[in-house]
């Protein structure tokens, strides 16, 4: 009687833990996604950062902030919102040390610099879609008006290259909801966020070399995803030493379509 009883018991707790361990995937895999702006908790040096959404969340979106943390690899993306004549140097610095990067470019930059971008193209960068106005698109419901804040950067791509753009989007700031993650999958597109970034944007107060070395080497991490803006006169100064001291830490730089097919 005792051992019916003891298999009995027994059977219950087996049924409770493995609910309990199907809730705990199914938590993670559908974890709340809720409106807001991408943010980042770094709570070790060298160490990847707590993303506001976490990565196991936002795989179902197709959507990154992290690429392989168990390599020491870098993905470098620039957010370009206009050209003040810092592309230049930067497209020369990268060049120089054979980096490929991801430049996520506005409707203004591709109708007022189409040179830059077919550079940008010839020279094996990914150019990404960060809308055409550059606006807050949490804000936008209307699935037409999402896609045509992207599908207007298409055609504009397409009219410069002759070529179709690459599928990867970042919001404007950072800013996101579950249905503008939805929306951009449905369109094929792949979400990229950061893991890594600092206050280079403000052209009125750009950080000096050594608040920028401060921020961008101690915080370096395997699998990164690095976003920096290509307005920033500091960046085109320090990018080339930047990239030595990456180098010189055993990192290596890949690019969005590698993050995504590892």
């Amino acid at each position: 009687m005792r051992t019916k009883k003891f298999r009995i018991t027994a059977a219950i707790c087996l049924a409770f833990l493995l609910l309990l361990s199907g809730w705990s995937i199914f938590a993670a895999r559908y974890e709340a996604v809720e409106t807001g702006a991408w943010g980042l908790s770094f709570q070790k040096e060298g160490s990847a950062p707590s993303g506001t959404v976490s990565q196991s969340a936002l795989d179902a979106y197709d959507a990154k902030y992290l690429g392989d943390t168990t390599q020491p690899q870098i993905c470098l993306t620039f957010d370009s919102g206009y050209e003040n004549g810092c592309t230049v140097q930067i497209l020369d610095v990268l060049k120089k040390h054979d980096v490929k990067a991801a430049f996520f470019l506005v409707g203004n930059y591709l109708e007022q610099n189409p040179e830059l971008v077919k550079r940008m193209v010839e020279e094996g960068h990914t150019v990404g879609n960060h809308t055409y106005h550059h606006r807050d698109m949490s804000a936008i419901s209307d699935e037409a008006v999402f896609r045509e804040e992207l599908t207007a950067v298409e055609d504009l791509y397409r009219n410069i290259t002759g070529q179709e753009m690459s599928k990867y989007y970042r919001p404007p700031q950072g800013v996101y909801s579950e249905e503008n993650l939805k929306m951009a999958k449905e369109m094929g597109y792949k979400t990229v966020f950061w893991s890594l970034a600092y206050v280079d944007w403000n052209n009125d107060q750009q950080p000096t070399r050594e608040e920028a070395f401060s921020k961008l080497i101690p915080r370096i991490h395997n699998g990164a995803i690095v976003l920096l803006h290509s307005t920033s006169q500091t960046n085109a100064e320090i990018l080339d030493e930047l990239l030595t001291k990456w180098e010189e830490l055993g990192y290596r730089f890949v690019t969005l379509d590698d993050l995504y097919s590892a």
